[in-house]
């Protein structure tokens, strides 16, 4: 190294965007997606909003802090995403029962009814994905990601909070 230089050039030179984390995430997530999104737009229905509800069929319901971070949402999305659900009968908004300042969210009999239609096909397209990569593979992936959400973010964001780029 130089005296002016403080680390050593292929630090200072980026990384093959082929063999970037962030990059290959985003690319891995388009991939999967590119996959789903004509299964969710035959159903009239956004990735956003498929989060949602497939969250909440899994809980039954949440409040409205927590359900943006599981479904990987901006609050302020979430109310506009919420808002067209319960236009569709999808999910249902109340109060807290303890604490009348909390919004709690509700999947709906509608919605549970929605998740059934969509999973069979969610599923063949998973079988796909299985048959490609192998299950083992597959786990192995899921398991890794995991490993490396629990991380969580260097800047003290909420985790499972994401930016605009990856919720459009």
């Amino acid at each position: 190294m130089t005296p002016k230089q403080t680390c050593p050039d292929d630090l200072l030179i980026p990384r093959d965007t082929n063999r970037s984390l962030p990059i290959a995430l985003l690319r891995a997530r388009e991939a999967v997606m590119s996959h789903f999104r004509p299964l969710l737009a035959a159903h009239d229905i956004t990735e956003q909003q498929w989060r949602v509800v497939r969250t909440l069929g899994e809980t039954g319901a949440l409040d409205a802090t927590e359900l943006a971070s599981r479904a990987c949402l901006l609050a302020p999305s979430l109310t506009r995403i919420v808002r067209t659900l319960e236009d569709r009968g999808f999910v249902t908004r109340g109060r807290d029962e303890v604490d009348a300042r909390r919004v709690v969210l509700r999947i709906t009999a509608k919605g549970l009814e929605f998740i059934r239609d969509v999973t069979p096909a969610s599923r063949a397209i998973y079988a796909e994905m299985e048959a490609k990569l192998g299950r083992e593979r597959i786990e192995a992936l899921l398991d890794m990601l995991q490993e490396l959400n629990s991380l969580g973010a260097r800047d003290g964001s909420r985790q499972g909070e994401i930016g605009q780029a990856a919720e459009g």
